[in-house]
């Protein structure tokens, strides 16, 4: 199985906020992150860039990040 880790940028640096990704989704209100143990995270921001051979997902922040 390939799982991702997502990487929120802002102002100029990255932080991992999930890592075993399984399912990403856009939503109006940002982007819905899942992971195989946790509660789906809504993250306020944009897609910056997927990088496949690294599985990683850079994330530009918008706003707050939260449950939901």
């Amino acid at each position: 199985m390939c799982q991702m880790k997502v990487l929120l940028e802002q102002d100029g640096r990255q932080e991992m906020i999930a890592e075993n990704v399984t399912f990403l989704e856009a939503t109006p209100e940002g982007m819905r992150v899942s992971t195989l143990f946790e509660e789906p995270r809504l993250v306020k921001g944009a897609l910056r860039s997927i990088d496949f051979l690294a599985g990683k997902v850079t994330l530009a922040a918008t706003g707050e990040a939260s449950h939901g």
